[in-house]
């Protein structure tokens, strides 16, 4: 035990008479010891201090009637009403009312998000200016966020490999520093070199500055540090382990689809041909798909009503799987599809071959549209690319990264776009599951340690091949929350480079800790055995170390 040193330090100075040092020496560790607990608490509390952001009380509508209960009782589906400016108690579905929401606690993003019926809300996030009825979905140590605080006390009780080894060399070093101790209390003096009183005192100096309080302290402040600075900004790591492998991180894949895009159909282009007009051809296309489900078909219908078009629902809707629909709008026959289904129906003109390669050639998937027997027009679908998706990526590489790759089953064309537009050195498309184990695990062998940045449900085989899995928008979705070595509980990209430099500072930071608390160690051996050091000396030196050390690791609560 590291304490060894110090009680025969102790012991021995009361063994020679040195009462007054003795004394000086247990008050001054005390102080210490109180000081680094202190310390560490300061950097645990930032954790805490999540549970409790939830309430502990709800407003509940049961039989027509509202009624405070405790948050811990209310049970699934229960009706929850949360005033303006009111904490949410659990997880739930919005059922009545709109409203701004701070989701900070949870997803560390900084703007309110506007909630209306069918959308989903966190406990623990502030409502805005308006009244909302939510329906239960989690509460009590269920939600979100209770989760996430599990969790993070979990990863702060986990020991990173850096901790172990420091624990393991303490254990070799005790014995070590009372070998040699020993030595210098009886060599010298049974050598002639002085009296074995001064030498005895020599030792007790010794063994007092070589206990290594600060060399183990050095790495878990350090992690419970960075980890806790990671929660407030919505990013879950694991534990010390990944925090370490993720300082390492040489080369970052990410998958596409939900990742560096938003997974959300738009309407980019319309195009029409011969006499048609842009709304003419957006006309017809929005109301055949007027009660189509189809994710490219709502896109179609949404970009209408921005553009203000009236649209009238056509009759007899059916669709075409793998084809497109067909029906009536205005009494007249009307298609909507892709390149075979006119190519059946026989609609296919040179000007409509050359919208789409121009079209494919960008990346974009062509929707066509065939009004009373002939092609009308080609309106331009793709997925949205998420916000300063260009600027992480830019960021990465001033991070140190070495490589950034698009990884995606998306066509080719697509895939080349975004990676284009996003800056990606490489891209590899229309990628299978385990093709994607495979480039990952090719990246590694490249690059050494990789990182793999997906939803973490589809593509969590290749995140388990990756040294960092890290998985985005994950707050609500158990499997990415318990799976992913690191999690982002938004989709704010932004978050990638962060998690990345946090975890590089926090490796630099235990380095510095490191190199600091053995070199005042090195320094005050020197000195008390050359006899200039004192016992109180000795626990001032001691005490400092700890200090330092735990100042410089609670920077890390400062990260942003």
């Amino acid at each position: 035990d590291i304490y060894v040193l110090m009680v025969a330090a102790v012991i021995g100075a009361l063994a020679i008479g040195e009462w007054m040092e003795g004394a000086t020496v247990v008050l001054l560790f005390a102080v210490a010891q109180a000081l680094e607990a202190r310390s560490m608490d300061r950097a645990r509390r930032a954790v805490r201090a999540l549970m409790e952001l939830a309430p502990v009380e709800a407003t509940v509508r049961r039989n027509g009637r509202e009624e405070r209960v405790a948050a811990a009782s209310v049970v699934h589906r229960d009706v929850i009403v949360v005033r303006p400016g009111e904490r949410i108690p659990v997880d739930g579905r919005v059922l009545n009312g709109s409203s701004d929401v701070n989701q900070a606690p949870v997803t560390g993003e900084s703007m309110p998000v506007e909630r209306e019926a069918g959308q989903d809300v966190f406990a623990g996030s502030i409502n805005g200016r308006g009244a909302l009825e939510i329906e239960a979905t989690r509460a009590g140590n269920d939600t979100t966020l209770a989760r996430i605080a599990a969790l993070i006390e979990r990863a702060q009780a986990e020991r990173a490999p850096s901790e172990r080894f420091v624990d393991r060399f303490a254990k070799r070093y005790t014995p070590m520093v009372l070998a040699l101790a020993v030595a210098v209390a009886v060599l010298p003096a049974a050598l002639g070199a002085g009296t074995y009183g001064e030498w005895m005192y020599r030792a007790l100096v010794l063994l007092v500055v070589a206990c290594p309080c600060a060399l183990v302290i050095s790495t878990p402040v350090s992690v419970v540090s960075a980890l806790a600075a990671a929660a407030r900004r919505g990013v879950l790591i694991k534990g010390g382990a990944h925090l370490e492998r993720a300082g390492g991180v040489r080369c970052v894949a990410f998958d596409k689809t939900g990742t560096v895009t938003k997974g959300q159909v738009i309407v980019t282009d319309v195009y029409p041909l011969g006499a048609a007009s842009e709304h003419g051809v957006l006309s017809v296309a929005a109301s055949l798909e007027a009660r189509s489900e189809h994710p490219i078909g709502r896109a179609i219908v949404a970009h209408a009503a921005r553009a203000g078009l009236t649209t009238t629902p056509g009759r007899g809707f059916q669709a075409l799987p793998g084809l497109g629909a067909e029906g009536h709008v205005d009494d007249v026959h009307a298609i909507v599809g892709n390149h075979r289904l006119f190519e059946q129906r026989r609609l296919c003109t040179d000007g409509l071959h050359e919208r789409l390669d121009e079209m494919t050639a960008r990346g974009g998937t062509a929707v066509l549209v065939g009004h009373n027997g002939a092609a009308m027009g080609v309106i331009g679908v793709a997925d949205e690319m998420r916000e300063r998706g260009r600027d992480a990526i830019a960021m990465l590489r001033r991070e140190g990264i070495a490589h950034v790759v698009l990884l995606t089953g998306d066509h080719r064309a697509a895939a080349e776009e975004v990676g284009r537009a996003l800056g990606f050195d490489e891209v590899h498309s229309e990628l299978m599951p385990e093709d994607k184990v495979a480039l990952v695990r090719g990246l590694k062998e490249r690059y050494g340690s990789v990182a793999m940045i997906g939803d973490g449900v589809n593509d969590a085989p290749a995140l388990a091949a990756a040294d960092v899995g890290i998985a985005m928008g994950v707050a609500g979705t158990d499997v990415a929350l318990e799976t992913a070595d690191i999690a982002l509980m938004d989709d704010e990209l932004m978050k990638v480079p962060f998690a990345l430099r946090l975890s590089r500072r926090a490796m630099r930071n235990i380095r510095i800790n490191v190199g600091l608390s053995l070199g005042l160690k090195a320094a005050f051996v020197v000195m008390a055995i050359a006899g200039t050091a004192t016992l109180w000396m000795a626990v001032l030196a001691d005490t400092g170390a700890s200090l330092l050390v735990t100042a410089n690791a609670l920077r890390l609560l400062r990260s942003d």
